[in-house]
């Protein structure tokens, strides 16, 4: 029987006086806490609540009666106990320990705390006991250290109270900062006492907000001062980045109308915790080369096609035939479009005159081409709302359901299995429902590197006893924290957890009940596991099968257990299938339905599952409601006030090729999407993108993607907007306007309105919560949420009573939302990729995100911090691999494939498997996806961005 499923026994209580009061609390309360009950502070520098106490500091001794003061944080109340927290003695020792601990620090006005957010705890008890500086002997400097490009060390200023270092072992558990020395020269380290730069920390700041002293400090980013909270304006949000969607506090200088820092804000989900994007990864938003008026392409501009030599595919470093010796025309540090390249070839206009350009172009080609030759991307950037009025102008201004976005490229096979299996593409618990489960399976993702907040509970979880298996081509960090680490070859998901579900059936560890109670079509998913064992498996993975073996046992054994996935699961042609493999291990283990168990897909973007939700997709309604249903269809008619298209509409990547057809999509609207380095087979896209009649992009910079454009409408960023987004958990927040638009921009749901008015439909909108209240009117799942009712921390959905409810956790703990209740097991043969190695092209090439970047690049390098901690494009590549080609760390080589070249440097790595390079896909001047193919998967109809074969090799 697991802990989970043990009778809870009746706890103990023990009753204590604290200053004359008494109070009763559970046993093994500290007398920190019970105080705390009863109003009594006691003060501590070594403290927090977020960690385990350690009693280091000794500042919140208190009188117990014993020989010796106890250190409140961590002793324990006892019955009858007695304790004065301030007597004249007890307070005699707070000032002595306070007077030496002022001895060391820098002055006042030289306090790196101090001087920007004046909260340094030690000061301010120095300041409530009367103690200063003056004729206090002052030790020797321990040095400062400021190599890390945000965060300042001043060791001078460290009390050793350890407070950075369990932040940043037991939040966000990457075991960074220790100690190093002997004596007084014993200073906080980190790794091997390497510059904190240089080390392995990953700036996710979680030691800076643990700091009671300016011995570890925010820096100023693009020279805004940080001042304190009490002279700035604090406006709650949410992050701007991947799906986890922590929420955050942004302090607010109006003075010079820009954030001055960002923290971490408590949340049921993120808990206060934020990694280096959402502390330090928002500047962007200042960034000089933002758009701030229309743009309409100049005549002599055509006819259309790229406008740079970068975007041409004249750049990468390579010299075109016609340049002279020494005239590089490669691409420009920083991999960024060149504004003076290419905007003199457009002209600013007024926004009637290019909203009214855009209204008569597309109206135009809707007249002579049909509905179908339209086409509109969204985008996961922006909100719910945004979302839900892009899809909407699209379907019934234009009369089409070709409408999508980027979950086309992340998640859409997981969306395919979920909703064909248990009837819902959403996930069925929380990341945070981790510390419930027995056994963990992270697979197909490196959220240290793509969630890294969500990790910080992994780890949390497995320091607490529950087992990670980890299953991946490449050896992430996630796999120096696994029970169980499984390197399986690239593109054999489905043999290898077909070979674990045949092991799970062979010994008997299935649930039988759940099986028949709650699924269908077992019976042939067996027929078809029979086939599959551990031997079979391991020769197509290249797993052992013991390790088969071992993870069956394990899993099959847990009595909760769940599945968290990202991308190396579903960007590939049998994306779907592997999906579908996940799901039948939860099902067929009973897995489903309880805390501690479930599917959970980690989502890449913040808000693609709210724009998923919001019915930006070719095939759905917002909720996931079918278009060609017509009982559904009918139902959005009566409240869209016009006929639609009966027909499912076209994904990002038929769009594409539909371009390139006679009778295809012939005009355009993207918003917030940069399909030249997002999508796969750059080549084709630069064709596709050329050959359109007339293309409007609306965006906040000038995009690859945009050198295409008729028209350039200047956007609003995500801070610079209200709006609500949905994270990976199923919670809607609300994310809150911290600065105005610069320049002539406009919000996205303004211009998008705008647009609608000027092709005939009759939108008056207000403001976004008018939008979200018809969106939700539409969408049973988002039921009984409004605006006003999400609070400051949002709420999951489904939620019966958002005004008392945080809202569901766990889904399907009594039917799944299909037809008839049932999850609908699919049976799952194993197919090889696409496209295979040879003797011309060895290497497979995975892609992927690095920590401090988030998909084309277009925001996070223009970030300060970001860029400069992640600058440059590498390929990664086993040690030997590069021994093989003759290849050093740090070279520059070519990376080809049968579309395309690309010239980058070379990362030696141990990471990866042999026969296998990883290139992450940010980076414009070494664009991955020039090498990806763009064959998809026939049910999700998403690029198998994960395997196609490649040769490197010395320029």
């Amino acid at each position: 029987m697991t802990a989970l499923q043990e009778p809870a026994t009746a706890v103990r209580t023990v009753t204590a006086t604290i200053d004359g009061q008494e109070v009763s609390v559970p046993e093994g309360t500290t007398i920190y806490d019970a105080a705390k009950q009863v109003g009594v502070e006691i003060p501590v520098l070594c403290h927090d609540e977020r960690f385990d106490p350690v009693g280091v500091c000794r500042m919140c001794v208190v009188d117990t009666g014993g020989r010796a003061f106890a250190a409140a944080c961590v002793r324990p109340c006892e019955d009858g106990m007695q304790v004065q927290t301030a007597t004249p003695e007890v307070q005699r020792s707070r000032d002595v320990l306070t007077e030496l601990l002022m001895a060391d620090q820098p002055a006042p006005e030289q306090d790196r705390k101090h001087t920007t957010t004046r909260d340094n705890l030690l000061f301010e008890l120095a300041e409530g006991s009367g103690i200063g500086q003056d004729g206090l002997p002052r030790g020797s400097g321990r040095g400062t250290d400021l190599s890390n490009p945000v965060i300042a060390v001043d060791h001078d200023a460290c009390i050793l109270c350890d407070r950075c270092v369990r932040a940043c072992d037991d939040v966000q558990g990457n075991d960074v900062i220790g100690r190093s020395g002997k004596g007084y020269a014993t200073r906080i380290a980190f790794d091997l006492n390497d510059p904190m730069g240089s080390s392995s920390c990953v700036t996710c700041g979680e030691c800076v907000a643990a700091c009671p002293t300016g011995a570890l400090t925010n820096k100023a980013i693009n020279n805004i001062p940080i001042r304190p909270r009490a002279e700035l304006e604090q406006v709650e949000s949410v992050c701007p980045y991947c799906g986890v969607g922590c929420a955050l506090t942004y302090n607010v200088d109006r003075e010079r109308g820009a954030i001055s820092f960002a923290e971490g804000r408590d949340q049921p989900g993120s808990q206060g915790r934020l990694c280096v994007k959402g502390r330090y990864g928002w500047d962007y938003a200042a960034s000089p080369q933002r758009l701030t008026v229309p743009l309409i392409r100049r005549e002599k501009s055509y006819p259309k096609g790229a406008l740079s030599a970068d975007v041409r595919g004249e750049g990468n470093g390579k010299r075109r035939k016609d340049d002279r010796p020494g005239k590089d025309r490669g691409r420009k540090p920083g991999g960024l479009v060149d504004y003076d390249e290419v905007l003199p070839h457009f002209r600013e206009a007024t926004w009637d005159e290019a909203l009214d350009l855009v209204a008569r172009r597309l109206r135009e080609i809707h007249t002579a081409g049909g509905p179908g030759a339209i086409a509109g991307f969204g985008s996961a950037k922006c909100s719910n709302e945004e979302a839900y009025l892009f899809q909407k102008l699209i379907r019934t201004g234009f009369g089409t359901n070709n409408v999508d976005h980027c979950t086309r490229l992340c998640h859409a096979s997981s969306v395919a299995a979920l909703f064909e299996g248990v009837g819902s593409g959403a996930v069925s618990t929380t990341y945070g429902d981790v510390a419930n489960a027995d056994v963990v399976i992270i697979t197909g993702s490196n959220p240290t590197a793509n969630h890294p907040v969500a990790s910080s509970f992994f780890k949390q979880a497995r320091r607490r006893g529950t087992k990670i298996i980890y299953i991946d081509p490449r050896a992430s960090t996630v796999a120096e924290h696994a029970d169980i680490f499984v390197q399986l070859k690239p593109g054999t998901d489905v043999a290898f957890y077909n070979g674990v579900m045949h092991e799970i059936v062979r010994l008997g560890l299935i649930d039988r009940e759940f099986i028949a109670n709650r699924t269908s079509n077992y019976d042939e998913l067996a027929r078809t596991l029979a086939d599959y064992p551990p031997e079979r498996a391991a020769q197509i993975t290249g797993v052992d099968a013991d390790t088969i073996r071992e993870v069956a046992r394990t899993w099959g054994e847990a009595g909760a257990a769940v599945v968290y996935w990202g991308m190396g699961i579903s960007q590939h042609t049998t994306g779907t299938d592997n999906a579908r493999c996940l799901i039948a291990l939860c099902t067929i283990t009973g897995n489903v339905g309880r805390p501690g168990t479930g599917l959970h897909p980690l989502r890449g973007q913040n808000n693609v599952q709210g724009a998923s939700d919001a019915g930006l997709i070719p095939m759905f309604y917002p909720d996931y409601q079918g278009v060609d249903a017509d009982a559904t269809r009918e139902r959005f008619e009566r409240a869209w006030g016009t006929a639609l298209d009966p027909k499912r509409g076209l994904t990002v990547t038929e769009i594409v090729k539909s371009v390139l057809e006679p009778g295809g999509v012939r005009g355009m609207y993207m918003l917030g999407e940069n399909p030249f380095l997002s999508d796969p087979n750059t080549t084709k896209v630069r064709k596709a993108l050329s050959a359109l009649e007339f293309l409007v992009v609306q965006d906040i910079f000038l995009t690859e993607t945009a050198e295409f454009a008729d028209v350039i409408l200047p956007a609003s960023s995500y801070l610079e907007k209200d709006g609500t987004y949905t994270n990976t958990d199923r919670r809607v927040q609300r994310g809150r306007k911290v600065l105005d638009p610069p320049g002539q921009a406009r919000a996205d749901w303004v211009i998008v309105q705008d647009i609608a008015r000027r092709i005939g439909l009759d939108w008056r909108y207000e403001s976004p919560s008018e939008v979200f209240d018809e969106m939700v009117a539409l969408m049973p799942s988002y039921a009984n949420l409004r605006w006003d009712n999400l609070g400051p921390s949002g709420k999951l959905y489904p939620n019966a009573d958002p005004e008392h409810s945080d809202g569901t956790v766990v889904m399907f703990d009594e039917r799944f939302n299909t037809d008839d209740g049932l999850a609908h097991l699919v049976p799952a043969e194993w197919l090889p990729p696409k496209e295979l190695p040879d003797a011309e092209y060895p290497l497979v090439l995975n892609t992927g995100r690095l920590l401090e970047h988030w998909h084309t690049g277009s925001m996070t390098r223009r970030s300060y911090a970001l860029d400069a901690i992640s600058p440059v494009a590498e390929v990664y590549l086993h040690p030997k691999d590069a021994a093989e080609r003759g290849l050093a760390h740090g070279q520059r080589v070519r990376v080809r494939s049968r579309r395309g070249e690309i010239e980058l440097l070379v990362r030696i790595s141990h990471r990866e498997q042999l026969g296998n390079c990883f290139i992450p896909f940010h980076f414009r001047e070494a664009a991955a996806n020039l090498l990806t193919i763009d064959e998809i998967d026939p049910y999700g109809k998403i690029p198998e961005f994960k395997f196609c074969a490649v040769q490197v090799e010395a320029l």
